[in-house]
């Protein structure tokens, strides 16, 4: 199905990549505005820096782990020297919104607005992230049978692990008392509070 080269799978009738492991020791392919068409995982084991998404700003540090939706746009600007691995992969390789009963991770760590778009990368999870790309890089040069599945199942178990990950560290800061609410829904809920007050006062004028 696909045609290869080095850590790449290029789709031979469309000419997209399908799946690609980067290992990278700068940000030279993040420095500037991303709009890919496929999704991307960005794993920061060194370094740390500021990661411009959509239109908001947030701060990473090393190990942190980063999830892109084809077309989102985004860059990174460090303050330090980053190092680490990314993996690609196009809707047409394996697209999380048909298999979302799999691996749960759209609205997690794709597509979710409210949140960072990173998840803190625990020293188990990096276990379990390490060894499964040592599985895809070994998968990736050996295009024998079923070569395509193998790599879908490696890759669902790097996103399940993320996703479970990210949910319990939401459900911790949600469970902090001052957690800050997403900005949005807190501007939204400001609004409706100031609508409200100005018919307080209104209704008490009426009255008097």
């Amino acid at each position: 199905m696909s045609s290869q080269n080095g850590s790449t799978l290029i789709n031979p009738q469309t000419g997209n990549l399908a799946f690609k492991i980067l290992p990278f020791e700068d940000n030279i392919h993040f420095d500037h505005l991303q709009r890919n068409n496929y999704y991307s995982l960005i794993w920061v084991t060194k370094g740390k820096g500021k990661v411009k998404a959509d239109f908001s700003e947030h701060h990473f540090e090393e190990n942190s782990l980063l999830a892109f939706s084809p077309y989102q746009p985004f860059m990174l600007c460090v303050s330090e020297p980053i190092e680490g691995i990314a993996i690609h992969f196009h809707p047409d390789f394996y697209c999380i919104h048909m298999h979302q009963k799999e691996v749960s991770c759209n609205g997690v760590l794709f597509n979710n607005i409210y949140q960072p778009p990173y998840v803190k990368v625990t020293e188990q999870a990096a276990s379990t992230f390490n060894m499964v790309i040592d599985q895809m890089k070994a998968e990736i040069q050996n295009a024998e049978l079923a070569q395509y599945e193998l790599l879908i199942s490696y890759l669902k178990i790097f996103l399940i692990t993320a996703s479970r990950l990210k949910t319990e560290q939401l459900e911790e800061m949600s469970s902090i008392p001052d957690a800050k609410e997403p900005l949005i829904l807190q501007n939204l809920k400001d609004a409706i509070e100031l609508i409200l007050k100005l018919n307080i006062q209104q209704e008490i004028m009426l009255i008097y």
